[in-house]
């Protein structure tokens, strides 16, 4: 009889979406000092059941990934709460690596999930200046602060000296899906570390997410139809906003490139 006085239930709801870390001058990426106050925002609702995370990201910034991983952790042991993570178009790379925070992972169909490895990319100019008549002249103090200069020869012990970085680092990104996922993972033939990724249909039978739906549907199932979603989501301040119209157009489109580089990855 007292159903009528029955508090709403609240949930917050936080969205990140973007490349992670510094992408052009003023870009709205994801980074973990533009993002640390407003995911303790998210946190701090009192009466919040649970934090809801909405991920759109072909990855970025190891270290932005794990920073922002980590501090999400922190604010759910620390504050109690559950947090459930909400995969869009793609959560691949560091974008799954955030989304690994999350106590249970939820996708489209059609998302995209992985991308488990890291990898670097460059460009090899050494021809092309010598065709030209351009001398390159490199004067260092230490014999390898011109590691794998793109106007010079590739040396083989460079190349090992990268490929070692780049072994940790992938060992540190397996180490937090292992823990995260725990075992939900479904080690079957495929290789879930090789830096493939996969569709959200797929991904939920490798065991990379829990579930198919939007975050909406979710909620409303999980915490009932009239559940109250406080949404929380980075704005671009006025003084962002003007710097970046006055940009030099040279380096907006830079920065357009190297951003869309990343999401074409993916098909996006």
């Amino acid at each position: 009889m007292f159903s009528f006085f029955k508090k709403k239930k609240i949930v917050s709801h936080l969205r990140l979406t973007g490349v992670i870390g510094n992408v052009g001058k003023f870009k709205q990426g994801i980074e973990y000092s533009s993002q640390e106050e407003m995911i303790k925002k998210a946190f701090s609702v009192k009466k919040a059941e649970a934090v809801a995370i909405s991920i759109n990201s072909p990855g970025g910034s190891p270290v932005q990934s794990h920073l922002i991983y980590k501090f999400i952790r922190e604010q759910s042991k620390k504050n109690k709460k559950k947090v459930i993570v909400f995969a869009e178009d793609v959560a691949a790379s560091g974008g799954y690596l955030i989304a690994c925070a999350g106590d249970e992972i939820y996708a489209n169909a059609s998302s995209i999930i992985g991308s488990i490895g890291v990898i670097y990319s460059s460009f090899g100019f050494k021809d092309l200046i010598q065709k030209i008549g351009v001398q390159r002249r490199v004067y260092t103090a230490g014999k390898n602060k011109s590691t794998l200069d793109p106007f010079l020869d590739e040396k083989e012990e460079d190349i090992q000296r990268l490929k070692n970085i780049q072994l940790e680092l992938h060992q540190e990104f397996i180490n937090v899906v292992e823990e995260s996922r725990s075992t939900k993972l479904n080690k079957t033939d495929v290789e879930l570390f090789s830096g493939e990724f996969w569709s959200g249909k797929t991904s939920l039978k490798l065991g990379l997410i829990d579930g198919i739906g939007n975050a909406e549907q979710i909620l409303r199932e999980k915490f009932g139809e009239d559940v109250e979603i406080k949404k929380f989501e980075k704005s671009k301040g006025w003084l962002a906003k003007k710097l970046s119209s006055s940009e030099d157009h040279a380096d907006k489109l830079i920065s357009v490139l190297e951003e869309r580089s990343i999401w074409q990855k993916y098909g996006l």
